[in-house]
């Protein structure tokens, strides 16, 4: 999955597949997870918001299955 860099200090880039409703965050450690069934919808959000990382923690980390694939 192609990811693209994002402005965060705990997020190095993120990849999003939107028929398989998969979102892929690379950390800036270098582990890698992805979250599965994460609309688009919520992806777009995902991007504009201005905290990445508070945004993942508020509204995907807990609330999305999800599983380190690197």
């Amino acid at each position: 999955m192609d990811r693209q860099l994002v402005a965060s200090t705990n997020i190095a880039s993120v990849g999003y597949d939107a028929e398989s409703e998969t979102l892929e965050v690379e950390f800036s450690n270098g582990t890698v997870y992805q979250y599965y069934n994460v609309g688009a919808d919520l992806y777009e959000q995902f991007m504009q918001s201005a905290s990445k990382g508070q945004f993942l923690n508020t509204y995907i980390r807990n609330a999305y299955p999800y599983s380190r694939v690197g």
